[in-house]
């Protein structure tokens, strides 16, 4: 199996939806998966994210199957901290827990990283269990049962699933889901790792040897913006 992970396109956050770039964006990334297809449809219940899955399937003739696990406002409540200006923001964006997710003392704590003193008393630990329970679940739906004790995934049944299943969804959501499938605590990939707007990330669940170990073969690739000469890059920020 081809898991294609997609964040949506550049947003309006309040209505919902997508700007026209985004609009444009979502159009762009619905060609490039054209070209292999797509055999499955997923997406958090946004708007934008709908709307950024929506031309892929309207190529294809596929349906959108919903994902409430994967709405990002959930996430949004067990992942950030407070800020003296927005309330709350994303723990990846402020460098006091930057900085903590990245002391030897997060690190030593592995995938009890949420166990460190001035992060118990956040919703950390409840974010990473439902994420967790989700993710597995949703594995074990396309027939690969995650064995988190050796981080690994065992084939269920007796055909190997060879579909391609794209999931359309969030940053902030994309760093619990990313954390989660891969067995990476969640500090450790934060820290380093982001997606883009229409980004799309791919990961190989071909077994290898008598088990699935994950392979991510590209991460918040955009080169479908750069073909239909689109800009590229971060954001609208910075260009590559």
């Amino acid at each position: 199996m081809l898991l294609y992970y997609v964040r949506h396109g550049d947003p309006i956050y309040d209505p919902d939806s997508l700007t026209p770039l985004g609009q444009e964006q979502a159009k762009a990334l619905a060609k490039r998966l054209c070209l292999f297809g797509i055999d499955r449809v997923f997406a958090s219940p946004t708007l934008r994210t709908m709307q950024t899955a929506q031309p892929i399937c309207d190529l294809l003739g596929k349906e959108i199957t919903p994902c409430d696990w994967a709405d990002e406002g959930i996430v949004w409540n067990e992942f950030t901290v407070p800020h003296p200006k927005y309330e709350h923001t994303w723990a990846f964006f402020d460098p006091k827990y930057l900085e903590i997710f990245s002391s030897p003392e997060v690190r030593a704590l592995g995938e009890k990283w949420y166990e460190h003193p001035e992060l118990a008393g956040l919703n950390f630990k409840a974010g990473v269990e439902r994420v967790n329970a989700a993710v597995d679940e949703f594995f074990l739906s396309l027939g690969f049962r995650h064995d988190r004790e050796n981080a690994r995934y065992e084939v269920v049944g007796e055909h190997l699933n060879r579909d391609r299943v794209a999931l359309f969804a969030h940053q902030g959501f994309g760093m619990s889901f990313f954390s989660s499938m891969l067995d990476i605590p969640y500090p450790m990939f934060c820290t380093h790792f982001d997606f883009s707007h229409s980004s799309m990330s791919v990961i190989n669940f071909e077994p290898r040897g008598k088990y699935v170990y994950p392979h991510v073969l590209q991460t918040a690739n955009d080169s479908h913006l750069y073909r239909e000469g689109i800009i590229t890059g971060y954001h609208n920020s910075i260009k590559f």
